[in-house]
């Protein structure tokens, strides 16, 4: 009598390809869950089934498959018929939670998504498929600030998402002789805030949009640090730029072509006095230009919702050094962001 063999577990490039396939689901499923506020709930209190089905008036066979996900892809635990809270979701996806990502998440589930639905598109045609996906494109800003509740739960989205690399950004290069860091384009102040603090002796200034600045002044003050950094209204293609000898761009040139980047490295050249400095944050390619994955991705995410790109380090010190900097470093934090400094 032959012994029935116990089948091979499946190969490394079997399991790769099924994950693929499984990324763009589970994906999706956290961020269904995001915005039905399914990790706020349960953070209020721990739920069963048909106690959170009656709370979101969802029926209960179809919202045991997603809270199944959930738990599955580590979210969420179900305990005694009960479900609760992972740390993961505690933490980045409450709308309320300090480090939430949650607002970066509905971006993506309600902007980004359709824009990729594209993709092929926009390989084949190597421009941004705003205008085919949502029609007249005119500012995107206007999508992410199309009403207050909009407005703030993206830029608390963009805050968690900074808070991710900030603190080691402030730590990558000693920054202790200079004396005022603006943050051209700031958003809610997270990277003045973690250069303030490492530094006693600097001032700082978060340079953005109007529509951005109150929401600044609120993170700024509960960091306890109203005292030490100001906000200023404008537009950094057509304003002037506060005074400072340390000026910072983080996820700012990864937006934009590279003739619009180099005027904007030019006008910050200008302002900056001989000695001043330009922290650069953005994730970079390798050299050999295969990786890495997240950085290409997110260049990918570039070209279907903007006219910019991720670069190489060596392609940002070629253009820093054209613009008039005369040193360049790059450090690699090992977060989402890399850490560059040109000295003028």
């Amino acid at each position: 009598m032959n012994t029935p063999q116990a089948p091979s577990p499946l190969d490394a490039d079997a399991r790769l390809a099924l994950e693929l396939i499984d990324g763009m689901r589970a994906s999706k499923a956290t961020f269904t869950a995001v915005s039905l506020g399914i990790f706020d709930l349960l953070h209020d209190s721990p739920a069963s089934l048909d106690q959170l089905a009656a709370r979101l008036e969802c029926p209960a066979h179809s919202l045991e498959r997603l809270l199944g996900a959930c738990c599955g892809l580590g979210l969420l635990d179900l305990r005694d018929g009960v479900y609760q809270n992972r740390p993961v979701a505690t933490r980045f996806l409450r709308v309320h939670s300090p480090e939430t990502l949650s607002g970066y998440m509905q971006y993506s589930d309600r902007i980004s998504l359709r824009l990729w639905g594209r993709l092929e598109d926009a390989v084949r045609e190597g421009s941004h498929r705003w205008d085919q996906e949502f029609g007249d494109r005119q500012n995107i800003f206007d999508h992410f600030f199309a009403s207050e509740d909009a407005k703030l739960t993206f830029l608390a989205g963009m805050h968690g998402l900074g808070l991710l690399g900030s603190p080691a950004i402030a730590a990558a290069f000693d920054l202790s002789s200079f004396q005022r860091l603006v943050d051209v384009g700031g958003g809610t102040g997270h990277l003045v805030i973690e250069v303030c603090r490492r530094y006693p002796g600097i001032t700082g200034c978060v340079f953005d949009l109007a529509p951005v600045t109150p929401v600044a002044q609120r993170y700024i003050t509960e960091a306890g640090l109203a005292s030490r950094i100001e906000t200023a209204d404008g537009d950094f293609f057509k304003d002037p730029l506060p005074p400072a000898d340390l000026y910072s761009l983080s996820r700012i040139l990864h937006d934009w072509s590279d003739e619009k980047v180099r005027f904007l490295l030019d006008k910050i050249a200008k302002a900056l006095p001989p000695e001043g400095a330009l922290l650069l944050c953005e994730k970079t390619l390798n050299e050999e230009r295969d990786g890495p994955a997240t950085a290409y991705l997110q260049s990918l995410n570039m070209l279907v919702c903007t006219e910019g790109r991720e670069r190489t380090a060596s392609e940002y010190e070629q253009l820093v050094k054209d613009a008039g900097f005369s040193e360049f470093k790059l450090h690699r934090t090992g977060r989402p962001l890399d850490a560059m400094l040109a000295v003028k």
